[in-house]
Formats: C-alpha cells, sequence, structure tokens
C-alpha cells in the first residue's frame, strides 16, 4: 500500500523504520510543526521530521490538519492508509475521510484501557503488571475506534515511564507494519472494542508530579517512575524545586531508620527520605540551578544532615 505516516516525538521512529523498511511504500510525513528549543530557542525539526529527511521522504507540518492546504497536499500524495505514532493533533473528519482504508493508529495500552495522552504513566502509576499496544482505526471519539492487533509487554518493578515507553515503541512498530499487511491483503478486519474495562489517561502536568511524602512508599515509587523522564517527579527543598529520579523501595530484611514524612537520613553511601510507611533511597537528584546528580554525592557535597526535610507545602 501507499502510506503517508504521521507522528512527531522520537517514541515514534521505530514504527517509521520498520514502516520504511516493510513491503509498504512510503510517500509522505506528518508531522508536527518546527518548534523552538534549547537556551537559543531557535526553531528545530520534530525528530520524526528529522529522520524522514534522511528517508528521502516529502514531510508535512500543518499548523493543524485542518487546513486545506494540507489536505489538498495530503490528498495529492494519494495514500491508501496513514499510520499514526504519537503525532500529537486532532484530526477532522475530513482529513480521516481521505485514505481508503483510513488512519490507523498505534496506541500503547490494550485498549479500551488507559484512552488519553499519557497511557504508559498511568499504567505505571495504577501500579498495573501487564499492558501493551494496540492498532485500532482512528474515529471521531478518542481512542475508541475499532482495533485491529494488540500485544502485551510486562511491567517490570524498576520501569520508569521512559523505559517502558521504549520497549512498547520497539514491539509495537512490528505490530503496525502487520497491521498494514492485513489490510492490504484483506486477511484482518477491525472489531469494536469493549464497551467494559474503559480507563482514562489524561496528560500528566508538572503539578501532578509533585511528590507527597505522606503517601506510602510503594505510592511514591510509582508515582516517581511514572514521571520520568517527563515532566519529572519533584519537590521543594528551602522553597526551591528539587527533581527527584526513580527511588528504591527497602528489602523486606533491610534496617530502616524511622523517619516522618519528608525527613531525610544520610548514610555514606545513601540518602534516605521518609515517606507515609517506610523511608526510600533517593536515587537521583537535580538541585534547582544544577545539574542532574547522584543523590548521595549531593548530600554530601552539599552538606546535607540527617533531619533535613522537603517543604510539606
Amino acid at each position: 500500500m501507499r502510506v503517508v505516516f504521521a507522528g512527531t516525538p522520537e517514541v515514534a521512529l521505530p514504527p517509521l523504520d520498520a514502516i520504511a523498511a516493510s513491503g509498504h511504500e512510503l510517500v509522505g510525513v506528518v508531522t508536527r510543526p518546527d518548534a523552538p528549543a534549547g537556551r537559543g530557542r531557535r526553531l528545530v525539526a520534530s525528530p520524526v521530521a528529522q529522520r524522514a529527511e534522511e528517508l528521502g521522504v516529502p514531510v508535512l507540518k500543518p499548523e493543524h490538519p485542518r487546513d486545506p492546504e494540507f489536505q489538498a497536499a495530503l490528498r495529492a500524495l494519494e495514500p491508501d492508509c496513514c499510520p499514526v505514532v504519537a503525532y500529537g493533533a486532532l484530526l477532522p473528519q475530513s482529513a480521516l475521510d481521505i485514505p481508503p482504508h483510513g488512519w490507523v493508529n498505534l496506541h500503547f495500552s490494550c485498549l479500551p484501557a488507559w484512552r488519553g495522552a499519557a497511557p504508559v504513566q498511568h499504567s505505571i502509576w495504577a501500579g498495573d503488571e501487564v499492558t501493551g499496544a494496540t492498532t485500532f482505526r482512528i474515529v471521531k471519539e478518542m481512542d475508541a475506534g475499532p482495533v485491529f492487533g494488540v500485544m502485551t509487554e510486562r511491567i517490570r518493578p524498576t520501569d520508569t515511564a521512559g523505559d517502558l515507553l521504549a520497549r512498547l515503541a520497539e514491539g509495537g512498530a512490528g505490530l503496525l507494519v502487520a497491521t498494514l499487511d492485513g489490510i492490504a491483503d484483506g486477511s484482518l478486519e477491525a472489531r469494536p472494542q469493549q464497551e467494559e474495562g474503559v480507563s482514562m489517561a489524561p496528560k500528566i502536568l508538572v503539578e501532578d508530579a509533585r511528590v507527597d511524602w505522606t503517601e506510602p512508599a510503594v505510592a511514591i515509587d510509582r508515582r516517581v517512575r511514572a514521571c520520568t523522564p517527563g515532566p519529572g517527579a519533584w519537590t521543594l527543598l528551602d522553597g526551591e524545586r528539587f527533581k527527584v529520579g526513580p527511588v528504591a523501595l527497602p528489602g523486606p530484611d533491610a534496617e530502616v531508620p524511622t523517619l516522618a514524612p519528608g525527613e531525610l537520613a544520610v548514610t555514606k553511601s545513601a540518602l534516605l527520605v521518609g515517606t507515609g510507611t517506610v523511608p526510600v533511597r533517593l536515587g537521583e537528584v537535580k538541585p534547582f540551578g544544577k545539574k542532574q546528580m547522584a543523590a548521595a554525592d549531593w548530600a554530601r557535597g552539599a552538606r546535607v544532615e540527617s533531619g533535613t526535610r522537603f517543604d510539606a507545602e
């Protein structure tokens, strides 16, 4: 089939590469417009746009997919199907109607669970043991279209959202190509999603990523991992934002001090912080205005004393 791929961030690259290497004809790429980046805030093309240019594929960067000029350019490419991975803009019906086989989205959850912008983060935060990826035909209602295929992936105890998303992107690339193959030869038919088991995964905001040290250690561990690498879990220390990386829970036989929520304990090799249950060990931290570093190194360098506390409010 002639396909036009739609995607924007780095996570969309494995599926894009898989399609480019497949038997389908990649005739174009749709991505978000160039955006300011870095200290200089100069405009930078998206990772998908950069890869498309390396592949020598035409790139379309509409401000919005409802733009008539974009839709005319898409029609001119004559796509049979438009595979989508993390494109980042809502598609109007007028655009959905252009390819005869529609737009096929690779979504990083086992639908109907975790419909929305942040399925991987919410699956970790909720403590799910298994997640996956789903290919489905895009319809007007968000992530509610009929399903072509599903793959599953176990969530590991130390997975951050970045770790899990990287694995799902690699595994999902094969699922997306297999879906396109099945559509092309007529062997695959989309089936409606189940009406039960729907859950939503809205975008996680910076304010959602603030750690509440009165929560149980398990809940804090999940929140921090779900918010790593973005937007980044954080707390306050002396009124300044202080980012924290993944934490480690103590083993069942570990001897740990009794600490109040948010209270720090400094040892020779670790930095512990109290929670609503047992203390956790901080991994990496990023103090305000400084680079990310190992928590124990920061504590030594900053001469942090046991009994120091993260701000409660």
